[in-house]
């Protein structure tokens, strides 16, 4: 199929927007092919399921390359829609087993707040001998780290992630949002769920990490979350700090993994992507 420019959004795609019935994007307009594909409904039996008047997120029949994740997401400014490689190859995500959560709600979580929290619950029930693991911050919260020097241009670096990652035989998603941060609330996402029983404070941890660290979401699965990272920290000393909010945000990638914030900081010092996964 040639590209076309298009005018509106094609076939469902104007529903994942407020008003539902078509008419909840106005002005929105999309010039890349669309490949077959459905939308996604929450299942109405999914116990954490909440009430929505619209589909949370189309998904392709097919695999995707990493070719088509970055023309949509050289759209997205014009059609209001980013893109995500979504791995089926634990729950295939038409099962519907997502609740998603208002966009709206994410401004109401700090990054910095849900950090200091997470601490201070690990610090009253850990161990003395535990605080080793967090050395050297221990008991004391940090708090978000500075912001990294840019490497590459964002958007750049996403594209390039999203070649590497569709390798992996990957779906397309699409979901109505601002910004790639709110992907996780807005398509349900429950990846995290054994960590924190509400995915906009994550998601507000994601904004933060896109203005710190050009970070963008490329790709989800049923407990994983696969980020490009344009500024990441090149330091040793920057790149404990940005690990102690790594862990804040996903444990299990510091005690099933390396085992020591400075162990994981040298996983990801001068890396240009994050990956993320959920016990």
């Amino acid at each position: 199929m040639d590209d076309v420019e298009v005018r509106h959004l094609p076939g469902d795609l104007p529903q994942l927007f407020d008003g539902g019935a078509g008419d909840g994007a106005p002005g929105r307009t999309l010039s890349v092919p669309l490949p077959d594909g459905d939308l996604v409904w929450p299942d109405p039996g999914y116990p954490q399921r909440q009430l929505l008047l619209r589909p949370a997120f189309w998904l392709s029949d097919e695999p995707a390359g990493g070719e088509l994740w970055a023309r949509f997401r050289a759209e997205h400014a014009r059609s209001g829609l980013w893109p995500l490689l979504m791995d089926e190859s634990d729950q295939p995500w038409a099962a519907g087993q997502i609740a998603p959560e208002p966009v709206a709600e994410i401004g109401n979580y700090h990054p910095h707040a849900f950090m200091y929290e997470v601490w201070a619950d690990w610090a009253e029930q850990a161990a003395d001998d535990d605080h080793d693991d967090l050395a050297p911050y221990g008991r004391h919260c940090p708090g978000p780290a500075p912001a990294g020097v840019p490497l590459d241009d964002p958007d750049a670096t996403a594209d390039r992630h999203a070649r590497a990652l569709a390798a992996r035989g990957l779906s397309l998603g699409l979901v109505a949002v601002d910004r790639g941060a709110d992907a996780l609330a807005a398509v349900g996402w429950q990846g995290a769920l054994n960590h924190n029983e509400w995915t906009a404070p994550l998601a507000a941890v994601l904004r933060s990490w896109e203005d710190r660290f050009g970070a963008r979401v490329v790709a989800l699965g049923f407990n994983t979350l696969e980020l490009s990272v344009a500024a990441p920290p090149v330091s040793t000393r920057h790149a404990v700090h940005v690990a102690a909010e790594h862990w804040a945000f996903c444990p299990d990638i510091l005690f099933q993994g390396p085992g020591t914030l400075a162990g994981y900081a040298e996983e990801i010092r001068g890396k240009t992507n994050w990956s993320f996964w959920w016990d």
